[in-house]
């Protein structure tokens, strides 16, 4: 009997994590989106719909459907990091998610998204490497978000 409650509740504690991963990966993508909008309307309007061929025409309503979708993966990913590494403190969930925004910047951002871009020969390429400092701040941002929301959905469970 006791096998079976520790084995319940690990299952239950896996599915929580994911599900705040999901949570806080979608508020820190819309939040990141919100920025984007005032700060370079052109990022979510033309440069991530076309990764998938979407744009142009610009269209901002699709590319942030497709960076909420994004965020939500990355979310779960973060989830996973977390969840590895033990860590279940608001505080540290909130420092990993600044550190987990830095290194989507510098990995997907900064590196994969110009050759990504230049592939499928998108209007809205940027250099190799394009480590532009606004780019950082919404990265940053988006990892602030998601490790609250995903500590605080993680606590509501």
């Amino acid at each position: 009997m006791s096998t079976e409650n520790v084995s319940a509740q690990r299952t239950a504690t896996g599915t929580t994590d994911w599900k705040a991963g999901v949570l806080g990966g979608i508020a820190g993508a819309l939040v990141m989106g919100g920025l984007m909008l005032v700060m370079n309307d052109a990022v979510l309007a033309v440069a991530i719909p076309s990764l998938y061929g979407l744009a142009p025409p610009a269209n901002p309503g699709l590319g942030l459907f497709v960076h909420v979708s994004h965020g939500a993966v990355l979310g779960v990913a973060f989830a996973g990091l977390a969840q590895a590494l033990s860590i279940r403190e608001t505080n540290r969930l909130v420092g990993l998610g600044v550190a987990w925004g830095v290194v989507i910047w510098i990995g997907l951002a900064a590196l994969l998204m110009p050759v990504w871009l230049d592939v499928v020969g998108s209007p809205a390429s940027p250099p190799l490497p394009n480590f532009a400092p606004p780019s950082l701040l919404w990265h940053v941002v988006y990892g602030l978000v998601l490790g609250l929301v995903a500590a605080v959905a993680k606590n509501q469970a």
